[in-house]
């Protein structure tokens, strides 16, 4: 994707040449990055995390946090996400939508598809994670 602007850069500005189907091809893998990614960045504990009182807390408060925060803030606002495009990408894909600039790509609605798989991977991901930390929660408790 870095390389691929950079090409337009330098085609654009050094030549003085420009297509629009190679611009929107960094928009649908820039999207790709970021909505395929945040299932996988969420397994490896690198998403944003306000952590003002987190970073202070031992593994067992930890896990329950994680825990609660997945039942009541993840999973709803990812089922809230993939009911609200539903109809959206329906449509898209009704229309089968391409770009509305002239030589763009014509795969709009595949580009929207990627919201459902966002919210998709992501509240599976969710689910896996609540259940480790649940079971890290148990067996904390099981120790003490």
């Amino acid at each position: 994707m870095a390389m691929l602007t950079l090409l337009i850069v330098i085609l654009r500005y050094g030549f003085n040449l420009g297509w629009i189907a190679l611009q929107e091809s960094v928009m649908y893998l820039h999207a790709c990055v970021f909505m395929l990614g945040a299932a996988y960045t969420l397994k490896v504990d690198q998403h944003v995390r306000v952590d003002v009182f987190y970073r202070h807390f031992d593994i067992r408060k930890k896990a329950l946090v994680n825990v609660l925060g997945g039942i009541f803030l993840l999973l709803p606002v990812n089922v809230f996400i993939a009911v609200v495009s539903w109809g959206y990408v329906a449509s898209s894909w009704e229309l089968l939508e391409d770009s509305p600039q002239a030589g763009g790509l014509p795969l709009v609605f595949l580009l929207k598809t990627l919201i459902l798989l966002f919210a998709f991977f992501l509240t599976l991901q969710g689910v896996a994670e609540i259940v480790r930390n649940w079971s890290i929660y148990k067996n904390t408790l099981e120790q003490k």
